[in-house]
Formats: C-alpha cells, sequence, structure tokens
C-alpha cells in the first residue's frame, strides 16, 4: 500500500498554518514541515501556491509527483476526510455543519483579533478590540460544558480557534485579563486549548519571542 509523504509549507507565524499543523497532530499524521520568509517567497513556492499564501500541503502521489492543497481549511477538511486518528468533526449531519459555520466565524474573529493587536493607531486598536469582544459574547452565548466548542472532544472548531487565542498568552497578563474576565466561558475554553499537546506542538518553541519581535517590527500599540 503506498504510504501519503504530506509536507506542510509553513511560516512560524502563521495561524492559518498552525490550524493544519493542529489537525496533522491529532491525526497521529507524519509530516515534514518546511517554513519559508514570506517576505522573500522563493519561486519553488510561488509556482506551486496560486495565492501566494500559506499554508500549502503537497501530497505526495504514487507515480512520484505531488498533488498541491492550499487554505488552510480546505487542507484541514482533505486531512479529515482521508487520515484515521480522532474525528474532527460530530458524526450527526446537522451538528457537523453547524460547527463548519463556527469555523468560518473563527476566521472573522481571527481578522478583527489580528487588527487590534497589530494596530499602531489607538482609534483603530479600540474599534478592532470592541469588534473581537462581540465575537466573543458571541460564543460566550453558545458555549457550554466544555472542555472544548463541542463539549469533551476537541473538534475542528477548537483547531480553528486555538491561534487565535494563543496570541493573549504572549501580552501583558493585563490586556487578557480585561478582555476575557467576563467571559467565563471562553476563559475556560481558551485554558483548555493552551494546554492541548497538539496545540502547543503546532509552533515553533521560539514563537512568543518570534510574536513579539513582530509586533515591535510593526510599531504595535500593544508591543511594549
Amino acid at each position: 500500500m503506498f504510504d501519503t509523504m504530506l509536507t506542510l509549507i509553513s511560516h512560524p507565524l502563521c495561524p492559518f498554518v498552525q490550524r493544519s499543523a493542529i489537525v496533522l497532530l491529532e491525526k497521529g499524521v507524519a509530516f515534514e514541515r518546511i517554513d519559508i520568509d514570506l517576505a522573500v517567497k522563493p519561486d519553488w513556492f510561488l509556482t506551486m501556491s496560486p495565492t501566494g499564501k500559506v499554508p500549502v500541503l503537497k501530497v505526495g502521489q504514487p507515480d512520484g509527483d505531488d498533488a498541491v492543497l492550499f487554505e488552510s481549511m480546505v487542507i484541514c477538511e482533505y486531512l479529515e476526510e482521508t487520515q484515521g486518528g480522532v474525528p474532527m468533526y460530530p458524526v450527526d449531519a446537522l451538528s457537523r455543519a453547524r460547527q463548519r459555520g463556527w469555523a468560518e466565524f473563527g476566521t472573522a474573529t481571527l481578522a478583527d483579533a489580528w487588527q487590534f493587536l497589530n494596530s499602531s493607531d489607538p482609534s483603530i486598536a479600540d474599534g478592532k478590540r470592541a469588534a473581537f469582544c462581540r465575537r466573543l459574547e458571541q460564543l460566550e452565548a453558545v458555549l457550554e460544558g466544555g472542555p472544548y466548542f463541542g463539549g469533551a472532544s476537541f473538534g475542528m472548531v477548537d483547531a480553528v480557534f486555538a491561534p487565535v487565542f494563543r496570541y493573549f498568552d504572549i501580552l501583558d497578563p493585563i490586556v487578557a485579563q480585561s478582555i476575557f474576565d467576563d467571559l467565563p466561558r471562553v476563559a475556560s475554553w481558551r485554558t483548555a486549548l493552551a494546554l492541548r499537546p497538539s496545540v502547543i506542538n503546532a509552533v515553533v518553541g521560539d514563537y512568543a519571542d518570534r510574536f513579539r519581535r513582530h509586533l515591535r517590527q510593526h510599531g504595535a500599540l500593544l508591543a511594549g
């Protein structure tokens, strides 16, 4: 039987790469990870990626060629459909569709969080913080017993939100307290995700230092 070789083309700070890495780790799938510099993208990568973005997953084929997948959720869905290990969605079709909707919501939440974290303009930062907090309030209303989004089992929605929450483990604790203290369900979920081995191992060991350096280089208000 042909053993598919998987290669994840990555950038150390990309939250979308982290989604794919988390799913690979949850599935217990062997894969190679290659980091590139997105500021100086290699020609081979630009040939491979139609969008010029990471992640890209190379899927080895029996004829020696590689199939190429791009877009993080496409990669995650492919892994769910083709790899063994723990399922990332419920069996029930309605619950599965609902979780796919919240995974999409997670992408919009990430956009608000990223713009808040990287802003050098106080008015923009305040607006994006407010937008991010409104999304967290919506999550607070739908979370139930935990510890994960769907209950006892870690799933795709958790893989989507874990990279978002990771940022707030790196910043001054006062920033996180001001956002999460009035959202006990979200706060508990965030804590559970931070302890998950797949979430921990989805980033390089010096991720926190790299992210702080990124904020300083972009003059972000939260860099200090």
